[in-house]
């Protein structure tokens, strides 16, 4: 990617279902931003704990069903809340309501450090394995997910972490020969995995630290032969709508790393026009 490709997010937490898609809607009308996230979260992870918010892939699809042009996904969908042959279904479906338009996001999950992500686990009935294991399940489920997705014939699936038997999903993504995986994380571990899988690297942080993390991925890749420049990286970036300057040298900052697949992110409350806003004060006066 030479270009850099822009993008919001819109965390759907205390916030209304009409507050995000006033933003979408206005933002698929705005050429300069190529794509729009959501997140993986059961709980407000900021604000009220007890606040609002939506779930990523159910409301992806509606948002799907509203928009036209924008590239859409969930940035990232976490492993850890559904089995990944569910989870290629799920994403499979709105691939298809999209029109061909999603970007697949997954991780390994919330990390343990995270209280206020780590309950959205208990209170689920979820199980919260260790890193190790969430890493290992990772693997297993870019393969299992990308197999549903191109698979000609149903096929068993005999891991550490998943055991399937007769898995098969129909219909199939519209993209072929599958959506766009991109794996967010940070951890050397997954970093290996995204050398395997991933067409997009998201990894957040500042940009001295996910520079450094970006190398280790292109060594990575170079020890299982994979070319380094067939992983676009993307980052995510905070939007001040007081401070527009700062958005804008942090994206410049991140450019020059060779961060070229850029989200970003819209604090709620969203004022009127925000799409338009950030292409103009934003995108196109860098």
């Amino acid at each position: 990617m030479t270009t850099t490709s822009f993008g919001i997010a819109t965390a759907p937490q205390q916030v209304s279902y009409d507050d995000i898609l006033r933003v979408w809607r206005e933002a698929d009308a705005v050429p300069a931003i190529a794509h729009a996230w959501l997140f993986d979260h059961l709980f407000p992870i900021a604000g009220d704990p007890s606040g609002p918010i939506f779930e990523g892939w159910t409301l992806l699809s509606a948002l799907a069903a509203q928009t036209e042009r924008l590239r859409l996904g969930i940035g990232v969908s976490s492993n850890r809340f559904r089995p990944p042959a569910i989870l290629a279904r799920i994403a499979a479906t709105v691939d298809v309501v999209s029109g061909g338009r999603l970007d697949f996001g997954i991780g390994a999950g919330s990390r343990p450090s995270i209280p206020t992500a780590r309950r959205e686990y208990e209170a689920h009935g979820l199980p919260y394995v260790d890193a190790d294991d969430a890493v290992g399940s990772l693997a297993e489920a870019c393969w299992i997910i990308r197999r549903l997705w191109t698979a000609d014939e149903p096929f068993d699936f005999d891991g550490a972490h998943h055991h399937l038997t007769g898995a098969w999903c129909n219909p199939k993504p519209v993209q072929r020969p599958h959506p766009p995986i991109m794996i967010g994380g940070r951890a050397t571990a997954t970093l290996r995995v995204a050398a395997e899988h991933a067409d997009i690297i998201n990894i957040p942080g500042e940009v001295g630290d996910i520079a450094r993390r970006s190398a280790t991925l292109d060594r990575l890749c170079n020890e299982i032969g994979r070319d380094p420049a067939g992983i676009a990286r993307s980052t995510i970036v905070p939007v001040s709508y007081d401070r527009p300057g700062e958005t804008r040298s942090a994206i410049a900052e991140f450019e020059a790393a060779g961060f070229r697949h850029l989200v970003l992110s819209l604090p709620a409350p969203y004022p009127a026009g925000a799409a338009q806003w950030v292409a103009d004060e934003i995108i196109g006066a860098r």
